[in-house]
């Protein structure tokens, strides 16, 4: 099969939507299908392909890093995709190329699948003044979710929080929920020696002994770093050996910092700005815990990836979107600072083979949720959205019949 995955940002720009593609594009492959990647590129001027990735001409989006839009209707553009004879369309994002996608989809009458990957009431201000955002959010966002509900032959999301977002639109649709995958070939902890493990905590300035709390993922107002300051500022105590590892860049990085300072709490935070993809099994294997106070995840990549390394994860209760977590197994949830800060100090405290087998337990939960194994669910929405079109064509040549028919009566009467 020919599968054509469009997203608005690729490698090597950073976020959760790339790392779901490309890792769904190398499950795809290992399993021996064709994958191009069609993605925006604010760096180039026109059109090319370079393994396997075509990228676009797009105008940078200064309030994202990396980010790139697009002009949706590009007739060379389509001529690289007629070329690659996709038998699938699969788009990831709603911006530009999604609305490409669409418009391709319907040119080569490709079958489209969908993937909702974001909870945009609380994104939709990055693209926007808040302003304009709190008006486009609500009704007219329902709509303009439609239109991808609406012309997709299956619609895809890593999270039950996307049955929420796809009822709002006028389209009654069902999702099928296919959680993300991680990279267990590059998140494993065996593959970072105990060397690397002692250089970055040196140069982290972090002490040997240290209980690290870890966050990876945008330093952004929707991922909530900041509640996690406030909880830590209330309850961490001098003589706790608990730091926090916020990993990632973002708008609200320097704001941040003046937060951790204006806190007192500077000395325990450690903000480490950009990390490169490849580089982060390192920052994982030097922590313990994550952390994380984001209600906005639909089902947080990083938080897999921490998974696959061995660490429980504690996470702010986030009611829709629960299932990630198996309380006790894999992880923990908190309502406040008190009970994040409860469940901190008493896993700070375990010896090390106690912690062991809280990090076996944390890797065997994620041991099937390789590349393949989210490329092998995939492929099972696919077909069933090709035989889906295939069946709309019949059902519309008949109905043409009927009416041709009905006509023709009609006109012999008159």
């Amino acid at each position: 099969m020919k599968i054509a995955l469009l997203t608005e940002t690729y490698f090597p720009y950073m976020n959760g939507v790339t790392t779901h593609v490309k890792t769904l594009k190398d499950g795809l492959e290992a399993l021996g299908h064709d994958v191009l990647i069609v993605t925006c590129s604010p760096t180039t001027r026109k059109h090319y392909i370079k393994d396997g990735v075509l990228y676009c001409p797009a105008k940078s989006i200064k309030s994202i890093y990396g980010f790139g839009v697009s002009y949706p209707y590009s007739k060379t553009r389509l001529k690289y995709l007629k070329e690659f004879k996709p038998d699938i369309i699969h788009i990831h994002t709603e911006f530009s190329m999604g609305l490409f996608g669409i418009w391709a989809a319907k040119k080569l009458k490709t079958t489209l699948v969908y993937t909702l990957h974001t909870a945009y009431d609380d994104y939709i201000y990055y693209v926007m003044p808040k302003v304009l955002a709190r008006l486009v959010s609500g009704k007219i966002l329902d709509k303009f979710l439609g239109i991808y509900a609406g012309r997709a032959k299956a619609i895809v999301g890593p999270s039950p929080k996307c049955f929420e977002y796809i009822k709002k639109t006028s389209h009654r649709r069902k999702v099928r929920i296919l959680p993300n995958s991680v990279e267990l070939s590059l998140f494993n902890p065996e593959n970072v020696k105990e060397e690397e493990i002692k250089n970055l905590k040196k140069q982290l300035n972090i002490p040997e002994k240290a209980f690290i709390c870890c966050f990876v993922g945008r330093m952004g107002t929707e991922k909530s770093v900041n509640v996690t300051l406030d909880y830590l500022a209330k309850t961490i105590d001098k003589n706790d050996n608990i730091y926090f590892l916020a990993v990632g860049d973002g708008p609200d990085l320097d704001n941040l910092k003046i937060q951790a300072k204006n806190l007192g709490i500077d000395d325990r935070v450690i903000f480490t700005g950009k990390i490169p993809h490849e580089e982060l099994p390192k920052y994982y294997a030097i922590s313990k815990l994550y952390l994380t106070s984001s209600l906005t995840e639909m089902n947080s990549i990083s938080m897999l990836e921490g998974m696959a390394m061995g660490l429980p994860v504690l996470q702010r209760v986030d009611e829709i979107n629960k299932d990630q977590i198996k309380e006790g197994k894999n992880g923990y949830f908190f309502n406040d600072e008190t009970e994040m800060y409860k469940i901190i100090s008493k896993l700070s405290k375990l010896s090390d083979e106690e912690y062991k087998r809280i990090k076996f337990n944390v890797e065997e939960t994620v041991n099937q949720k390789d590349e393949k194994g989210i490329a092998q669910k995939e492929l099972i929405v696919y077909n069933k959205a090709i035989e889906r079109a295939r069946l709309q064509k019949i059902m519309k040549r008949k109905r043409g019949t009927i009416v041709k028919r009905i006509t023709k009566k009609v006109a012999r009467k008159h």
